[in-house]
């Protein structure tokens, strides 16, 4: 981004090569003006449609041409990997095409849905092993595993023939408008396919800006980035599963420093409304780390007015049973969803007077607990209520105060709300 370091980038002529491999395997997505965005954000704002590959991301990509790249004694031998499950897919159905053998290492938290899809593509030619909490944890059991095997190991970003095939992306992208793109915006995890995309915008479409989109709980790239070395996070958080790992590829860093013009992050809770908003309006199902780019564009929204913007829409792995999470997570960040200990006086008639005299007329309890284990004069509940405006929370808890039912709120007490969230 700042200083040119020079090492390896995918050259044009290897990235046409990829995707004349990947013909054989993948689908060119479409490009779609989104017109909701478009007229919220007063541009056009156009989504890559990844999520519409047969495996629902863009990992296929490069997980084929690097398999595709083995000599024959490296696919008799098998393969290895680490994945948080869309890489997994990717490497999956290769393997299955190539009829070669693949062990596949993913955290064991991993969505279901995932782990099934890895199973149903893959079939008799992989099997799957769960492992520690994270991508990183998978990644170095996958790594012990090729030694011990003499497996080829198949990164999911820091790889060249990875990021040639993440790559062809944005070959899609140029070949299918005739107008010059103002703005790209490309979700990053490891790095793979914002390397691959922003090499060959940089050389054929220089003036397209390149912003990276990270999750606020692992900006590994962003970090990296600041503090000019490629430096492992603590810790992270893991919701956006697709986007969060704790270090970045070293060869993947040096490609985005010197090609991205901007990494941003955006909050989980932001992602989360994303990923409500386009189901409810567009009926299009995104996975978190899928939402990412579209999440972005309020940060942009003044320098992207009267622009031509694409959105990389990287994949729709979504398990259904995270939606509760999504929807709490989407209404905390918006201000809709708040918890408190309220103090209930141990007499008939409270309940009620709490509903009546300090709920708004359009306030909902979703969440009520209570247990009396004293025989205080007040015996204290953990409520959570839903708003439908977040300037309603003041005068809710005035009237909580008033009328002596006001105990404490949670949001803002990390080590009691996590047992709610």
């Amino acid at each position: 981004m700042k200083d040119t370091i020079h090492t390896y980038f995918p050259k044009v002529s290897d990235i046409k090569k990829a995707a004349v491999v990947l013909k054989q395997i993948t689908s060119v997505t479409p490009l779609q003006e989104n017109y909701n965005l478009s007229s919220q954000f007063k541009a056009k704002i156009n989504l890559k449609r990844e999520d519409l590959q047969q495996v629902r991301s863009y990992k296929i990509r490069g997980a084929y041409n690097k398999i595709h790249s083995l000599t024959k004694e490296e696919l008799v031998n098998g393969i290895v990997c680490a994945s948080a499950g869309n890489h997994a897919q990717g490497v999956a159905l290769a393997c299955r095409k190539k009829e070669i053998y693949g062990t596949i290492f993913m955290p064991a938290p991993t969505p279901k849905q995932k782990i099934e899809q890895v199973k149903m593509f893959g079939g008799t030619f992989v099997e799957i092993q769960l492992i520690g909490d994270t991508f990183d944890d998978a990644y170095h059991a996958a790594k012990e595993e090729e030694k011990i095997s003499n497996k080829t190991f198949v990164h999911p970003f820091n790889d060249e023939k990875i990021i040639e095939g993440q790559a062809t992306v944005g070959l899609e992208i140029i070949e299918q408008t005739n107008t010059p793109i103002d703005y790209v915006f490309v979700p990053v995890g490891g790095g793979g396919l914002a390397s691959g995309l922003s090499s060959i915008f940089k050389q054929i479409s220089p003036k397209t800006k390149i912003i990276g989109v990270e999750p606020a709980g692992a900006p590994s790239m962003q970090m990296a980035i600041q503090h000019k070395k490629n430096i492992k996070l603590d810790s992270i958080d893991k919701f956006i599963d697709g986007a969060a790992v704790q270090q970045v590829g070293d060869l993947t860093y040096k490609i985005c420093t010197e090609n991205l013009d901007e990494m941003v992050t955006v909050e989980e809770g932001k992602v989360c409304q994303t990923i409500l908003e386009m189901y409810n309006k567009e009926a299009i199902v995104v996975e978190p780390a899928g939402a990412l780019t579209i999440s972005a564009l309020d940060s942009f929204k003044d320098e992207i007015e009267g622009k031509n913007v694409v959105c990389i829409v990287s994949g729709s792995n979504n398990d259904i049973t995270r939606t509760a999470e999504i929807k709490e997570r989407a209404l905390l960040y918006g201000g809709l969803k708040h918890y408190f200990i309220v103090r209930f006086p141990q007499r008939s008639g409270a309940l009620k007077e709490f509903v009546i005299d300090v709920l708004g007329e359009n306030d909902d309890i979703s969440f009520f607990e209570y247990s009396k284990k004293t025989s205080r004069e007040n015996g204290p509940a953990v409520v959570g209520i839903e708003l439908e405006k977040k300037q309603d929370l003041d005068p809710l808890i005035k009237r909580m105060k008033a009328l002596n039912f006001y105990g404490e709120y949670l949001n803002d007490k990390p080590n009691l709300f996590e047992f709610l969230i």
